[in-house]
């Protein structure tokens, strides 16, 4: 009986692993923003101690047009050796929201850690999530943070 029930439970874990594994990755088509701003970009809004920390960056990509979620600047740049911080400034706002973590240590083969769209609110996110663990992962913004979708981790080998 005991080895009856073991044989069902593998074949059952089994299962389930094939069904998350099978699961499609999220594809921006699936994320689409509604409406594209074209205005003029707000003046960034430095509020939080880690806006004042990096205003001059932000106040450089103030005033560019929206490239990511319809009317958002997305910008990376580098915090170390393999490793990039990334932001959001709304262009309709001013507001200013952080990718809640660092990125680094993304494949040679990887040529943007950091994929987006401006027709989408979904980003994807290639390497280590401050500097720990490591995979894709999709994130969409919904309101002020980045929301995660999926993730999928690499498999140590």
């Amino acid at each position: 009986m005991k080895r009856l029930f073991l044989a069902l439970f593998v074949l059952a874990m089994c299962g389930i692993g094939r069904t998350f594994a099978d699961e499609p990755l999220p594809r921006f088509d699936a994320f689409p923003v509604e409406n594209v701003f074209n205005g003029q970009p707000a003046k960034v809004k430095i509020i939080s101690a880690r806006d004042r920390k990096f205003a001059t960056r932000l106040r450089q990509l103030s005033g560019q047009k929206p490239n990511y979620a319809g009317h958002y600047t997305l910008a990376s740049w580098g915090c170390g050796a393999s490793c990039i911080m990334t932001v959001a400034i709304d262009a309709k706002t001013g507001g200013v929201i952080w990718l809640p973590f660092t990125v680094c240590c993304w494949d040679v083969d990887v040529n943007e850690p950091i994929e987006f769209r401006r027709d989408s609110s979904l980003i994807v996110v290639h390497g280590s999530r401050n500097e720990t663990g490591g995979g894709v992962y999709y994130y969409r913004l919904e309101g002020s943070e980045f929301v995660l979708v999926k993730a999928a981790e690499k498999t140590a080998s």
